[in-house]
C-alpha cells in the first residue's frame, strides 16, 4: 500500500468499522513480508461524477508499491497474510456509496487468486457474528464455519466466526471458484481489466 493510500483507507474504515487500525499499522503492513494488499480504484473525477455508475476500476497490489494513488479514489481494499499453508484475510472493506456493486466479492476473488498463486492450501478469516451478509458471501465461495472466537472484537466484545475454505487445489473447489469467478465477470465486467 503506498503511503498515499492510507488516508483513503482510513476513510473507508471509518465508514465500515467501529474500531479501526491506526495509520501506523498500515505503514507497518507496507513492510510486512507476509502481507499482500489490494485496492480497487477509480479516477477521482469519475467517482465524483458517477458514484453509482459504471466502475473504471483497477486492482492494484499495494504492498511495498511505489505507485501513487494521486488522482484516484479508493473504492475498497482487502489485506491478506500469507501464513504457513494458508492465506488469512485480515481486513476487507468497501466505501459505503459503492456497496452492493460487486466490489467486495471482487476483492474476495482476488484474495483467493493470490492465495492460489502463492500455493496456499486454504483461505481463513474472522467475521463478526452479526455480519450475516458477509458470511453469506464467504459461504458462496466455499468458506465453512469452523470455530468461534468469543469476545474477539474489542469495541463491543462481539464474537467472531472463524471461517475457512476447503483445499484450494481440489478439482471440486477449483471448479466452484472458476464458475463463480466467471459469473462475477459477466455481471460486473467493469471490475475486470
Amino acid at each position: 500500500m503506498s503511503a498515499d493510500d492510507i488516508v483513503q483507507v482510513a476513510e473507508i474504515e471509518r465508514e465500515s468499522f467501529s474500531a479501526m487500525w491506526p495509520p501506523t499499522a498500515y505503514r507497518r503492513e507496507l513492510t510486512n513480508q507476509i502481507a499482500r494488499y489490494t485496492v480497487i480504484t477509480t479516477p477521482a473525477e469519475e467517482a465524483d461524477a458517477q458514484p453509482a455508475g459504471g466502475l473504471w476500476s483497477t486492482l492494484r497490489r499495494i504492498v511495498g508499491s511505489d505507485d501513487s494513488a494521486s488522482g484516484e479514489r479508493l473504492l475498497g481494499f482487502i489485506g491478506i497474510w500469507l501464513m504457513v499453508g494458508e492465506a488469512h484475510i485480515v481486513t476487507v472493506a468497501v466505501r459505503e456509496a459503492y456497496r452492493r456493486m460487486g466490489i467486495g466479492e471482487r476483492l474476495v476473488i482476488t484474495a483467493i487468486e493470490q492465495a492460489r498463486g502463492y500455493d496456499q492450501e486454504c483461505v481463513t478469516l474472522e467475521v463478526r457474528a452479526s455480519n450475516a451478509a458477509a458470511q453469506l458471501l464467504y459461504e458462496k465461495y466455499g468458506f465453512s464455519r469452523v470455530g468461534l472466537r468469543r469476545r474477539y472484537y474489542t469495541d463491543n466484545n462481539e464474537d467472531a466466526v472463524l471461517m475457512t475454505t476447503p483445499d484450494l487445489a481440489t478439482p471440486v473447489y477449483r471448479a466452484l471458484f472458476e464458475e463463480l469467478r466467471g459469473r462475477h465477470q459477466q455481471r460486473y465486467p467493469d471490475l475486470w481489466p
